[in-house]
């Protein structure tokens, strides 16, 4: 059961449960508690419908069988589906609790699983198709942390191979539409009623800072803080080309339509 609040908690809930599977954290050696929490990990499907990206990505990967790796990989969803496709699949993710959900997948055996930081990554195989998806990318906060990302993933491209992942179009300024009115209630079978809300913090053109308040049936309660970075476009291409892309297509939707002010999304695919 999903019950939702007035507002733009479509717009939130997946950069808020995306975050938990994020391996932005440079200065630990592991992911933050938040990521980790057996709750959180139990509840992202609930909060999280299949969206238009899903099918993106998997058409994207095509038919033909690939070696594909899926960077925060989360519960695994998305992995799983490639791998019914046939595909071989590796999800990554910082987060424990995220990877046991995935592992209870029905197609969990066909993925091979992976604890690790998206620029700590160090696998000796290489990949046809690298994702990131949910809108991931924009956890990373900085040029070199962004940069390293980029350099460790083109460093696990096969040759010819493809970085697809989006972000969304600050141009489009969507945070504008982010009210303090934005919240959803799922129902866990185990877990009972849980409410999540979400407060705007503060934004300026790069970053956005808000909290999401989590409330559960037993009345216990989580406010894990998230950050955004929304780059531009020109940014976006200039960091990838130090990171070695010389060849991007950048669409602004996932109909596949150009890149422009007022396209919700960049979605790239970087070779």
């Amino acid at each position: 059961m999903r019950v939702r609040g007035q507002g733009a908690a479509e717009l939130f809930r997946e950069d808020c449960l995306s975050y938990l599977s994020a391996a932005h954290r440079k200065d630990s050696a592991m992911p933050d508690a938040i990521f980790t929490d057996p709750r959180l990990a139990a509840i992202y499907d609930l909060f999280n419908d299949v969206g238009e990206d899903t099918p993106f990505y998997v058409a994207l990967a095509g038919e033909t069988p690939q070696r594909v790796l899926d960077v925060g990989c989360g519960t695994g969803r998305l992995a799983c589906a490639l791998a019914a496709n046939g595909h071989k699949v590796t999800g990554a993710d910082p987060a424990a609790a995220m990877l046991e959900m995935a592992n209870r997948k029905p197609e969990a055996g066909k993925v091979a699983w992976i604890e690790a930081f998206a620029d700590q990554l160090d696998l000796p195989e290489r990949f046809d198709l690298i994702v990131m998806t949910g809108h991931v990318f924009q956890v990373f906060l900085e040029d070199a942390e962004i940069l390293a990302v980029l350099k460790n993933l083109k460093r696990h491209l096969a040759e010819g191979g493809t970085l697809a992942f989006e972000t969304r179009n600050p141009a489009a300024r969507e945070w504008e539409e982010w009210t303090a009115d934005c919240s959803e209630t799922v129902e866990h079978p185990e877990l009972g009623a849980v409410e999540a809300r979400w407060v705007l913090q503060s934004a300026d053109e790069t970053t956005v800072t808000f909290e999401t308040w989590y409330r559960f049936a037993d009345g216990s309660r989580l406010t894990p803080p998230s950050t955004l970075r929304f780059l531009s476009q020109p940014e976006l291409a200039a960091l990838l080309e130090q990171a070695g892309f010389t060849e991007i297509d950048w669409y602004g939707d996932w109909d596949k339509s150009p890149l422009g002010p007022d396209t919700p999304e960049i979605i790239v695919l970087a070779r």
